[in-house]
């Protein structure tokens, strides 16, 4: 039944650019791995992680000297890294914060298929990165999703109880939602956040143009109700699906938010009993995202 859902996902779901917008290089005098078309960045590490499929996917850490969190953003189906660099830059200095980011399996330079439980896969060598490259721990990760990437965020969310935040941009309830209304979770829907929201004990922040032309409004509405940890969502008056970034109040609210994380992590840190941090080994761009009916 899984690959039936991942076969699914493919036909409709994901769109990768062809061809990917980089290559990973080795640089001659350092050896270590590079992005072609990045200026050199003494802040920014290139790796390439190996997944419980197999896959081999390429992830970037853009580190901050003064970051108190770390976000671990998961993009759009229809963008790769090489279409994501300036975003990251911006986000890094405004919100001072590191970034590690990622291309899904069969995205960019990452070996592989894309499909739902490849993303899984995909994020989870993630997560486990920062925590043993980086000795980044829950508490100091911020997992931010934007529209097909709500599905490995809350995937990783609902299973991390001292996470220290959530932000879904331009979010989807689940892949068929997005292209019928339907009222009940459907056997072969793909990435059912619907109910995977439920289980997120951290502070979720949700983002969502109110003309979104393609995951409607509903959508980040729902997911921001269903929430168990609310944080002041952000409508964006008249905001698209693909534009949000450039509305003035984005940067604005999410700088709002990452300051009330810093000050939740002092009066609120994780319960004692919660000590242990265990590695997961299970289970400017305009192309965010795209569906299409058969």
């Amino acid at each position: 039944m899984g690959n039936v859902t991942s076969n699914v996902a493919a036909k409709f779901a994901f769109f990768p650019p062809e061809p990917p917008t980089y290559r990973v290089t080795n640089d001659e005098e350092t050896g270590k791995l590079v992005i072609s078309g990045v200026s050199p960045d003494k802040n920014m590490e290139v790796h390439q992680l190996s997944t419980k499929s197999g896959n081999r996917v390429v992830a970037t850490f853009w580190r901050h000297p003064f970051a108190r969190f770390t976000l671990l953003y998961s993009h759009g189906n229809a963008a790769d890294l090489g279409q994501m660099v300036e975003l990251f830059v911006e986000l890094r200095a405004h919100l001072r914060v590191n970034i590690m980011s990622y291309d899904y399996s069969g995205y960019g330079a990452s070996t592989g298929k894309p499909s739902e439980f490849n993303t899984y896969y995909d994020i989870e060598a993630v997560y486990n990165c920062l925590r043993s490259d980086y000795g980044i721990k829950q508490e100091e990760m911020i997992l931010y999703g934007q529209s097909v990437g709500s599905g490995p965020t809350l995937h990783m969310a609902s299973r991390l109880k001292r996470l220290r935040g959530v932000v879904l941009h331009s979010a989807i309830l689940s892949g068929i939602r997005v292209l019928y209304p339907v009222k009940m979770t459907l056997w072969f829907d793909i990435f059912k956040n619907i109910d995977k929201i439920r289980h997120v004990n951290s502070q979720v922040l949700v983002i969502h143009g109110t003309k979104d032309e393609i995951v409607d409004f509903s959508h980040g509405k729902r997911l921001w109700e269903l929430a168990k940890e609310k944080y002041d969502p952000l409508w964006v008056k008249g905001g698209g699906h693909c534009n949000l970034e450039t509305y003035p109040e984005y940067i604005k609210h999410l700088r709002k938010y990452i300051n009330a994380m810093e000050k939740l992590s002092l009066t609120n840190p994780p319960p004692k009993e919660l000590t242990n941090e265990p590695s997961i080994t299970e289970t400017k761009h305009n192309r965010c995202l795209r569906f299409r009916k058969r």
